[in-house]
């Protein structure tokens, strides 16, 4: 965990997170174990409430947002579109100071609705890259972020804030990488938002032709390819609206790929050879640990 001083104060008091999703309850569950004198508050639909009550993630619980005024870190954990929505009516709850912070998979829109936050609620966007093959409060755990990279969005005129946020992420077990929004964007892209809808993609159309019977026929290959194919769509639509360029320009050129390796292609080269060294090479530097994701 990168040198993790386990006498260090908590950066954060009171910690208001709002999303009890996978990642959210995640966070307070490591919080809660990392700094158990931290104030942890629950910001979520009732339904979802009864939950996060059963597993003690949170010591204050509610479905008002003005429950963040209490907090000095709120962390916005629900789906990116409602992050933004809810990003916007902070400054009505929250009169005084608070760093804030949100769990999404996209960047550039959300940095640029904190644009309009008062200076007293600076704002860093974050990323934890981590998750589960399924999605919801029942799967949290506090060793979700362990030695898991953690992207934060920040500016020069952040460094406080910055710092305190670095911190309390380091607290959870991930390593901070800090990049632009842009930046954050165009790579996930790639690292993140290709692989689930090609995975969902491929489960769907050999599912369809498969069928029941065929599908029990299929070997660990298959399995192990389509892991992510039970991800929940409603947090994806969120993701694709938020990144279109980007996943456009992946999703074209993974088209390129795959249609370079159709039999009978008339290409001088030999592309099924060059694709699968290839790939064969970056999933020895994946598998290796040097990869920054």
């Amino acid at each position: 965990m990168g040198g993790l001083d386990r006498d260090a104060p908590a950066p954060f008091g009171r910690v208001a997170i709002v999303g009890f999703g996978l990642i959210g309850a995640s966070i307070a569950l490591a919080a809660r174990q990392r700094w158990p004198s931290v104030q942890l508050i629950a910001i979520d639909r009732k339904s979802v409430l009864e939950g996060v009550r059963r597993l003690n993630a949170a010591d204050i619980v509610g479905d008002d947002l003005a429950l963040a005024a209490a907090a000095d870190l709120i962390v916005l954990a629900a789906p990116v579109c409602a992050n933004i929505r809810i990003l916007s009516e902070l400054p009505n709850h929250v009169r005084g100071e608070a760093v804030v912070t949100d769990a999404g998979s996209t960047k550039q829109q959300i940095a640029s609705a904190a644009a309009a936050l008062p200076a007293r609620l600076p704002f860093i966007g974050g990323h934890p890259v981590a998750g589960a093959a399924t999605g919801g409060l029942d799967a949290a755990r506090a060793d979700l972020f362990t030695d898991r990279p953690w992207i934060l969005t920040t500016s020069a005129d952040q460094t406080t804030a910055a710092e305190k946020l670095t911190a309390f992420v380091h607290g959870l077990g991930a390593r901070v990488h800090v990049m632009t929004p842009e930046a954050h964007d165009a790579q996930v892209a790639y690292l993140s938002h290709l692989p689930q809808l090609a995975a969902s993609a491929l489960m769907h159309l050999v599912g369809e032709r498969a069928g029941v019977d065929g599908l029990a026929l299929g070997g660990r290959g298959l399995k192990d390819t389509t892991r992510l194919a039970s991800s929940p769509v409603d947090i994806w639509r969120d993701i694709a609206s938020t990144n279109q360029d980007n996943i456009a320009r992946a999703i074209d050129e993974f088209i390129e790929v795959l249609l370079s390796l159709k039999p009978g292609s008339r290409a001088a080269d030999d592309p099924m050879g060059t694709v699968f060294e290839s790939a064969a090479r970056w999933k020895r530097v994946l598998e290796s640990g040097r990869e920054h994701s």
